[in-house]
């Protein structure tokens, strides 16, 4: 009977998202979604879910300068910089490369660099977390990953990319919405919402079990917290926050 109902359910929200459906079979959901409405409705969302995980981000990356190279410096990667939200928690004088696989959101990214001049930025790559070939092997010492696993192509993949590039005893950070417990209602609701979810949000899976990844993955010592941050009429209540070593 769940399953009847949830199938029941997801196609009650289809038909009412049937216009996207649509642009989506016509072949212009995807590119409108990715250059005008995902960067809109990322900025909107983003600027609730800061205050709601400013707390938890604080205390995530506060150990941050431990894990400078001996030359004194500290060099980051960021997966999925998006508009740059956590440039705010990054030490003074760090050396940051930022990543996107969306090209889109320029106008916000720079609003936050001219903001947080504390930090120095190097370049920014359009790169998918998955191939992040035009980053040198060993070459930095952590990788920031927040909110962005949840629409990688290969989950798994873009792990390995992340021990690629990350020196030996480097870390990798990661902040993600994950699947609630298979028994509560939540995950009920994540089940419903997926197909819809993934389609109007560029790619964001729901119930992906993001801590079994990092568990599997070659990590020496993975350090991984269950959270919750709720965002009001949204399924992305449970997260994963934590560090692994490389």
């Amino acid at each position: 009977m769940p399953g009847a109902s949830i199938l029941f359910l997801r196609a009650c929200l289809a038909l009412l998202a049937m216009p996207i459906y649509l642009l989506s079979f016509l072949g212009i959901w995807k590119p409108f979604c990715s250059k005008v409405f995902f960067p809109y409705f990322l900025e909107k969302i983003s600027a609730v879910h800061e205050k709601k995980a400013k707390k938890h981000k604080q205390e995530l990356f506060h150990n941050l300068p431990n894990f400078k190279s001996p030359s004194g410096e500290l060099k980051l990667l960021e997966i999925g910089t998006g508009f740059g939200a956590n440039f705010q928690f990054y030490p003074a004088g760090c050396r940051v490369t930022c990543t996107d696989i969306n090209p889109n959101f320029q106008q916000g990214l720079l609003r936050n660099m001219s903001k947080n001049q504390h930090v120095h930025y190097e370049r920014f790559l359009v790169a998918a977390g998955e191939d992040l070939h035009q980053v040198p092997s060993g070459s930095v010492d952590a990788v920031i990953c927040t909110l962005v696993l949840c629409s990688v192509h290969s989950v798994s993949s873009t792990l390995k990319e992340v021990q690629r590039v990350l020196r030996p005893g480097g870390a990798f950070y990661f902040l993600e919405h994950v699947a609630a417990d298979p028994s509560s209602w939540k995950y009920f609701w994540q089940q419903v919402y997926y197909p819809t979810w993934k389609l109007v949000f560029c790619g964001c899976c729901l119930t992906r079990e993001i801590w079994k990844n990092l568990q599997e993955a070659k990590f020496s010592e993975v350090k991984l917290q269950h959270i919750n941050i709720t965002l009001p009429w949204t399924p992305i209540q449970p997260h994963i926050i934590g560090y692994a070593v490389k």
